[in-house]
C-alpha cells in the first residue's frame, strides 16, 4: 500500500484513525464535517482550477499544484492540527522531489481565518518523513487497531461514534 497525504495527516493525529482508514473503514463519506470542508475546498478559489493543476503521483494527490512557480497549495478548513497539515503539505514536497520535481514550496491556506503559511521542505523534515513512514507502515500493518486517544481531542472527528459507542470510558 502507498503511503497517501491523508495516511500521513491521520499519523500525526491519531493512530487509530490512520489504522481505521488504512484497514477499509471509511467514515468520510457520511460526515458532515468533511463533506463542509469539501465545499469550502471548492468554492474558496474559484477560479483557481483554471490556474493551477492536479497531480497524481506515487499515491498523492495535489488538487491545486502552480507548476510555473511549483508551489503546492493545500486548503484547511481550520487550522486546529496545523502541525499535521503542514507535515501532510511537506510529504508532498517530498514525494514530488523523489519523482524529480526540486525546489517546489507550499501553501497552506485557510481561507476562513484568512490565513496563509508557506511550507518548506528542510533536510531534517526529509530524515523526519523517512523515519515517519515507517512508523506509518507499522500502524497500518498492525494486527490490532491501535487505542483511543482523550475523548476531548476527537469529538469532531468523523469516527468519533465508531470510537466511542458502545465502548466503556476507562
Amino acid at each position: 500500500m502507498q503511503v497517501t497525504g491523508t495516511h500521513f495527516n491521520y499519523y500525526l493525529i491519531c493512530h487509530r484513525k490512520l489504522w481505521l482508514f488504512a484497514n477499509g473503514i471509511n467514515m468520510e463519506s457520511t460526515s458532515d464535517l468533511v463533506y463542509e470542508g469539501k465545499l469550502l475546498h471548492e468554492t474558496s478559489y474559484s477560479r483557481r482550477s483554471e490556474k493551477y493543476q492536479e497531480i497524481a503521483i506515487d499515491g498523492i494527490k495535489i488538487d491545486y499544484f502552480d507548476a510555473k512557480n511549483k508551489v503546492v497549495h493545500e486548503i484547511k478548513k481550520s487550522d486546529k492540527h496545523e502541525e499535521a497539515h503542514e507535515w501532510q503539505v511537506k510529504y508532498y514536497l517530498y514525494v514530488l522531489e523523489q519523482n524529480g520535481v526540486t525546489d517546489a514550496t507550499g501553501l497552506l491556506e485557510y481561507p476562513r481565518l484568512h490565513k496563509t503559511d508557506q511550507v518548506l521542505l528542510t533536510i531534517p523534515d526529509r530524515e523526519a518523513i523517512g523515519e515517519m513512514l515507517e512508523k506509518i507502515e507499522k500502524v497500518i500493518h498492525g494486527d490490532q487497531c491501535p487505542s483511543r486517544i482523550q475523548k476531548w481531542k476527537c469529538k469532531n472527528c468523523s469516527y468519533f461514534d465508531f470510537c466511542w459507542s458502545g465502548e466503556v470510558e476507562l
